[in-house]
């Protein structure tokens, strides 16, 4: 075994910032190793007080959730649910892409959330609370009711007589959710898919939920029938970057009218938590209405945490280290000490966010033997950006886990980041399509861009019919449409108008692919626009972020932007370019590390290379003297890189 000193030289930082972006519970799972208990305990048990509130009487609750940038809030929230997720059923709700869409986004997002299977379980959410109604306690009653549709929802209706909306057709849906054939089809009419009248015909209901009051409708019924179920969790995170009042604050009137109406119709069993950073909390209660200020039950404040419980968060982060060490340091935080924290903190507490941050600032001078002077900051904002594409690679499955509303939003956030000259969204006149719609100036002039993934034929004419209106009234001089999803056939109305306004080179079918970067960036916004984006040794707000992705070119390999031409790229990469760019950027970012350790990490990211073939990339970078190698004739294990020749030890 070796010394601590020289594993900590060899190691990544142990508090690297890459790691320090939290998100939707569902998508970013925290290693609970890491996890400091005490840490906003108080917070934990009165969340879980008010869970048993609930659980108790069938009441709905809302609690306001409030933190500092960087206190941590998206994180108590994922331990929320690890901790209460056998009692209760967890929706994360983030950000909308238009307040005209929220009822939707809320189902669309509970659903989405109902849809994921928790830890030790087999089957969804959704499955387990449909499977915990009465009726499926009875198993002589069930045998019977699963091979009769009608006599399911008639026992339905008699077990809970309250005034559901649409009552046949969402018990019906409820009941296809039974049978594997039609789960994904009833999961995606809950969800607020606007499927295809075959579709609906399969389904033997008559519409999609495309209307607010549909969609809020059909969330009440949730609550409506939830007397037999455990309470469903409803948590808002990340809602700082929403769209803000004409006088730059965040607007939240619309939710919170949406909170005071499932409390004026007495939604039953759900604990809504309303997560934001304090300062826009107390901003914005002045402007609050008396009526929406008392459908707010109680209010969570997430307090500084002690200087003991930043030794606990330090030393759970270099146990991994310690381990491998021989003899043991002689402290858990070494090479931190409490005295260290007692100068930067002298009041005796911090957020975690700036713990962190210490501790990343000392593993770093403690390996080099150097200060962190100016940092740059472009090879951390490269590798997180790599991070977090993989994830959303790994978790973005089809272009329609999102709705088309959303899929405008994103690109036209990833237009803004590039500076695409007049970009505007709300393109078309039509009131009912033109969020669908955002135009832009080229060197010819305006050009319109449509994006609607929306299955249904009948919504995809009108939708032409919109793009003919703008055409035919001059309202610009190219149109473009964005659409993977079929056009129909000859004899519909929608394709023929089709033909009539685009060709091969105007209609762009977007990849998997070009989604991952679309929904990435959208990721890191969201992120950056609460003040939750780290990258090395800095909190990018919005303006950074869209610096940092134009100089680093981050999006220039997304086929559909190359299709609009709003970058220019290779639509192919050699994994050998892309390796010694990863390569390039980690040894940037640490400074010193092991070359051993540089092959892992590399095959993390790589998975189709080998040992080998890495090693031999290193070689060649330290033969075009791009690297230094120190001792390079020392054991590969035991040897150094960097890029600096004074960093010898």
């Amino acid at each position: 075994m070796a010394l601590i000193e020289q594993i900590l030289r060899q190691a990544i930082n142990p508090f690297d910032s890459v790691n320090f972006r939290p998100g939707n519970f569902w998508q970013e799972t925290q290693d609970r190793a890491l996890t400091v208990d005490s840490i906003h305990r108080e917070a934990i048990d009165r969340l879980a007080e008010c869970l048993a509130w609930v659980e108790g009487d069938r009441r709905t609750r809302t609690i306001l959730l409030c933190g500092d940038s960087g206190a941590g809030k998206s994180h108590l929230l994922d331990r929320l649910k690890q901790h209460f997720n056998d009692r209760a059923f967890f929706a994360y709700i983030g950000p909308w892409p238009d307040r005209e869409f929220l009822w939707r986004h809320i189902l669309r997002n509970t659903v989405d959330s109902l849809l994921k299977v928790p830890d030790g379980q087999q089957e969804s959410q959704l499955l387990i609370w449909l499977k915990s109604f009465s009726i499926f306690q009875q198993r002589s009653l069930l045998d019977r009711l699963l091979g009769d549709r009608k006599a399911f929802i008639r026992k339905l209706r008699e077990t809970y007589p309250s005034d559901l909306y649409n009552a046949n057709e969402f018990l019906g849906v409820l009941y296809d959710l039974l049978d594997p054939e039609f789960f994904w089809l009833a999961s995606d009419w809950l969800r607020g898919e606007n499927l295809d009248d075959e579709d609906l015909k399969t389904l033997r209901v008559r519409q999609p939920i495309e209307t607010e009051d549909a969609a809020q409708k059909v969330l009440a019924n949730f609550g409506r029938i939830s007397a037999d179920t455990q309470p469903i969790v409803l948590c808002f995170d990340n809602l700082d970057c929403i769209a803000g009042t004409p006088e730059g604050t965040v607007n939240l009137q619309s939710l919170l009218n949406c909170n005071s109406t499932i409390h004026n119709e007495k939604l039953k069993n759900f604990l809504i938590i309303i997560s934001l950073i304090t300062d826009t909390a107390y901003n914005y209660v002045d402007r609050l209405q008396p009526s929406d200020l008392a459908r707010i039950d109680s209010q969570i404040v997430l307090k500084p945490i002690r200087l003991s419980q930043v030794e606990e968060l330090y030393a759970a982060r270099l146990h991994p280290l310690h381990q491998q060490a021989n003899p043991q340091p002689s402290s858990p935080i070494f090479p931190l000490t409490r005295q260290l924290l007692d100068c930067y903190f002298p009041g005796q507490k911090t957020n975690p966010r700036n713990a962190l941050e210490l501790g990343r600032k000392v593993i770093f001078e403690y390996k080099t033997g150097k200060a962190i002077e100016s940092e740059d900051i472009l090879p951390a904002f490269k590798l997180v950006w790599l991070q977090a594409l993989q994830k959303t690679e790994k978790r973005v499955t089809r272009i329609r886990q999102f709705s088309s509303v959303e899929l405008m939003q994103m690109l036209y956030k990833v237009g803004k980041a590039l500076q695409i000259d007049r970009l505007a969204t709300k393109f078309l006149p039509n009131p009912r399509y033109t969020h669908y719609s955002l135009s832009y100036e080229n060197g010819d002039g305006k050009i319109g861009i449509v994006w609607m993934e929306d299955p249904n034929l009948t919504s995809f004419f009108y939708l032409m019919k919109a793009c003919e209106d703008a055409r035919d009234r001059s309202l610009c001089c190219g149109l473009k449409l964005v659409r993977s999803e079929r056009l129909g056939v000859q004899e519909n109305k929608g394709y023929k108008l089709y033909q009539t306004l685009f060709d091969r080179h105007s209609h762009l079918s977007p990849s998997l692919e070009s989604i991952g970067y679309l929904v990435t960036y959208q990721n890191l916004f969201h992120a950056a626009g609460v003040g939750e984006l780290v990258v090395g040794n800095r909190t990018p707000d919005i303006d950074s972020l869209e610096r940092l992705t134009r100089e680093s070119k981050v999006l220039f390999h997304c086929p559909l932007l190359q299709d609009l031409g709003w970058v220019r790229g290779d639509s192919i990469v050699s994994l050998e370019d892309r390796l010694l760019d990863f390569l390039i950027d980690l040894i940037a970012t640490q400074q010193l590390i092991g070359r051993q350790v540089l092959i892992e990490k590399a095959m993390e990211r790589f998975t189709e290379l080998d040992a080998i073939e890495i090693d031999r990339a290193i070689d060649r970078m330290s033969g075009e003297a791009r690297i230094q190698i120190l001792d390079p004739t020392a054991d590969q294990h035991s040897q150094l890189i960097c890029f600096e020749k004074e960093l010898k030890f």
